[in-house]
């Protein structure tokens, strides 16, 4: 019998029990309905409530359905009238309306979790990373000149630098400007802080105590593991991946295996399944069991510490090992639903986060279908292991799949396989990463002992990802949010609903096994990306500029520019099978341009980093070196005037000139981009960074030849651009990179209006994805790879 499922169990045909769903359900959308439309919405339904309840109460008396209905409706009178009543203090705080005139606020608050570096990147300014938010308390405040107590919850937008380290629990003083918060949250405003903090007072002892077991970690890890598995460690046991690095992150995502490093019900069911089966195998009856499971979840708990999404998990963790370990998915779905109930009415900040929605679609999914189908595939001679461990990756996976597709535009097609191979080696992983976390503070020799033995299944799953990210097709586009996830859903009942039939369930295996046998090894024999003899590539990077440039020698290629995501510059490079970059030209130091270096330095064997005279912003420049030196890249100075050769690449720097190539002001950071004229078998490509008019003005007035057949647009297209550069460069083919979806308005319509008058092809990344341009025989010409990736991810 398996530890999971009871088997036998799943075929017995018992009525599901689903009294308290609609409760869960009513319960959610009353509250998201307060999140989002504030008080007066959820004070009109609890009045309905109340009117429907005495209404039934009188006309459905006696009758069966009426206890129901009147259970559903008194639950959904008290969310609403508590959503209510929350949301009305939220928005007559003082501070959420000291936050709509941007005043300046000191406040005294308790953190409610560690600094967490904002994702994304931001726009020719500093990189988000640069920034860290953090949840907390406010215990008193002044604006103004006047002081005031409060309760109510803030978010701190801090310098990373020098927040860095400090640990939920702590009470700190921090000065800034205040900003209304993002809808369908409970804060009450957003601090913009650029100070460090003041009047730090250290934080309770269990959560020093917390943190002094997670450092431990993280130390004993960089000591014995590789980078990779160091960072992957502390993500398996606490869902810290402050570590792993972005390449490997990214990987993750494309395999479906990224909850595998969040903090979820998944972590808790491991480690206390482990406690519970210990005490089992010693004999411990019930009672003690009972003790020692809760023990374990309390210590989890405090070990990963007690902010919403460990608390999330915490309950769906022992939902999880009530339906898991005890097989009792008939009673599983009450509890569900039960918890999600609880919190909400504690905790309703949780009703419009995807951590909240994709744990408990992948709870239901776990107790609901993967006993079903494993006990249906025993039933067809598949033996039990192997039953349940096809099962449970295959429920989790579909249930999940809306959400996930809402959220990043894709499917993962490759998630249940990865999920097959990784899963095994998951649980022990975990087991030996919390041994070493207890170990650090009693034996560092131990620690890294445990360690050790952490290390080949982590090796194991960082392999998984990489290979299963590689494979072509692994990550299917699909639209994006509320549409695209109701889209995806509806198609997933559908299949559902359709393989209950035999005769489908025969189809669709065979069109499966069609699909398998023909499509993919015609993708791996014969795929159509990349582009057989490619001279230039406009990687689809979002919001910014990524160039690769062939040189003639096999795999070798240069790079112009890395984007402002963390990876989509490596994955383009990976796609392209470049391993050698001889040179890596940097336009200008805007994080749009920069922000991706780090990967494509892990990726790919760099020569050097090139770049002009001006090193602003300083943030951007302090980066680069940190990256360059530790991966032992030197950075190279290009000016006007220089050459550089390969088989079939020659490069000649046009810019910037003058003045502009003396200047040290950030202020002039785009027009003094390099300007690069790049000699291809494709023709003349006149790559200009971000330069705008005052640039333009000055290669147009210098006398240099631009002709090109192929112009990379200057500044993603934007407006900046003048009638007379584009006429003395001419092309036949504008590349614009630039993110779909962008809040910018690049391209912009007058820039495109004037290229269709000159009779100009253009070309897209924010339409097209990946650009390659080819030779042809009439100048040159343009294959995409398709799915372009929007500019917000």
């Amino acid at each position: 019998m398996s530890p999971l499922f009871s088997v036998s169990r799943s075929l017995e045909r018992r009525p599901l029990d689903l009294r308290l769903v609609p409760s869960a359900l009513s319960v959610w959308a009353v509250t998201l309905a307060g999140l989002y439309w504030s008080w007066v919405p959820t004070a009109s339904v609890a009045l309905s409530a109340l009117c429907l309840v005495s209404l039934i109460w009188v006309v459905g008396r006696g009758r069966r359905w009426a206890s129901g209905v009147l259970a559903v409706l008194a639950v959904t009178a008290i969310a609403a009238t508590g959503m209510s009543f929350r949301m009305h203090q939220i928005d007559r705080h003082p501070l959420r309306t000291a936050a709509d005139h941007g005043e300046r606020v000191t406040v005294t608050a308790v953190l409610g979790d560690s600094p967490t570096p904002v994702e994304g990147s931001s726009y020719g300014a500093r990189r988000a990373q640069d920034r860290a938010f953090v949840p907390a308390e406010v215990q008193e405040a002044e604006v103004s000149g006047s002081r005031f107590r409060s309760g109510g919850d803030v978010v701190l937008l801090v310098p990373t630098q020098s927040w860095r380290g400090l640990i939920p629990g702590q009470q700190v003083t921090a000065t800034g400007r205040l900003a209304p918060p993002r809808p369908g949250d409970t804060t009450v405003a957003v601090v913009r802080v650029y100070e460090p903090p003041a009047k730090v007072v250290d934080a309770p002892a269990w959560q020093r105590t917390a943190e002094d077991l997670r450092e431990g970690l993280r130390r004993a890890s960089a000591s014995v593991l590789t980078p990779a598995a160091a960072g992957l460690l502390p993500g398996l046991v606490v869902g810290d991946t402050s570590g792993l690095p972005p390449e490997v992150e990214q990987d993750f995502s494309t395999a479906g295996l990224s909850h595998v490093v969040a903090v979820s019900g998944a972590n808790l069911a491991i480690v206390c399944g482990a406690v519970l089966l210990l005490l089992h195998a010693v004999g411990a009856g019930p009672v003690l069991s009972a003790i020692g499971g809760g023990a374990a979840l309390v210590g989890f708990v405090v070990l990963a510490g007690p902010e919403p999404s460990v608390l999330r998990a915490a309950v769906m963790g022992m939902v999880t090992l009530l339906a898991l370990v005890l097989g009792r998915e008939r009673s599983a779905l009450p509890a569900l639903a039960g918890s999600v109930i609880a919190l909400l009415l504690i905790m309703p900040q949780l009703a419009g986060t995807a951590g909240f929605a994709l744990s408990v679609a992948a709870t239901a999914g776990l107790v609901l279908l993967a006993p079903v189908w494993a006990g249906a595939l025993h039933a067809r001679g598949v033996p039990v292991g192997i039953a349940e461990a096809l099962a449970v990756p295959a429920a989790a996976h579909l249930v999940t799949a809306p959400l996930v597709a809402a959220i990043s535009g894709e499917v993962s097609a490759v998630a249940v396989v990865a999920n097959l191979l990784a899963g095994p080696v998951i649980a022990p992983a975990t087991v030996f990463g919390v041994l070493a976390t207890l170990a650090a503070p009693v034996s560092g020799w131990l620690s890294e002992a445990f360690v050790w033995l952490s290390s080949p299944e982590l090796l194991w799953v960082i392999a998984v990802a990489e290979h299963a990210a590689a494979v072509p097709g692994a990550a299917i586009g699909w639209p994006s949010g509320v549409g695209g996830g109701l889209l995806l859903a509806v198609v997933a009942l559908g299949l559902l609903i359709a393989l209950r039939h035999r005769g489908i369930r025969l189809t669709a295996v065979a069109v499966v096994l069609a699909l398998g046998l023909v499509l993919i090894p015609t993708r791996v024999l014969y795929p159509q990306w990349p582009a057989h003899g490619w001279s230039v590539v406009a990687c689809d990077v979002g919001q910014g500029d990524g160039l690769v440039l062939a040189t003639g020698n096999p795999g070798e290629a240069v790079v112009v520019d890395t984007g402002p995501d963390l990876a989509l510059s490596a994955e383009c490079l990976r796609r392209l099978g470049v391993r050698r970059v001889p040179l890596l030209v940097l336009t200008h130091l805007h994080a749009d341009h920069v922000s991706g270096l780090r990967a494509v330095l892990a990726h790919s064997g760099v020569g050097a980093v090139a770049m002009g005279a001006l090193r602003e912003p300083a943030w951007a420049m302090g980066d680069i070196a940190r990256d360059t030196r530790a991966r032992g890249v030197p950075i190279i100075e290009l000016s006007a005037g220089q050459q550089v050769r390969w088989p079939s690449l020659a490069l000649e720097v046009l810019g910037p000139r003058g003045a502009l190539a003396r200047s040290r002001s950030a202020d002039d950071a785009n027009d003094a981009s390099i300007v690069l004229m790049a000699s291809t078998p494709a023709g003349r490509v006149l790559l200009t960074g971000d330069i705008e008019l005052s640039g333009q003005a000055q290669l147009v007035a210098s006398g240099t030849d631009l002709r090109a057949d192929v112009l990379k647009i200057p500044h993603h297209g934007s407006r900046y651009t003048a009638p007379q550069f584009l006429h003395a460069v001419r092309p036949r083919l504008a590349l614009i990179s630039v993110g779909a979806g962008n809040t910018y308005g690049h391209p912009s319509p007058l820039i495109l209006g004037a290229l269709a008058r000159a009779g100009t092809t253009v070309v897209r990344t924010d339409q097209e994805g990946d650009i390659a341009v080819l030779p042809g025989p009439h100048g040159p010409r343009t294959l995409a790879r398709g799915d372009p990736v929007r500019a917000e991810r």
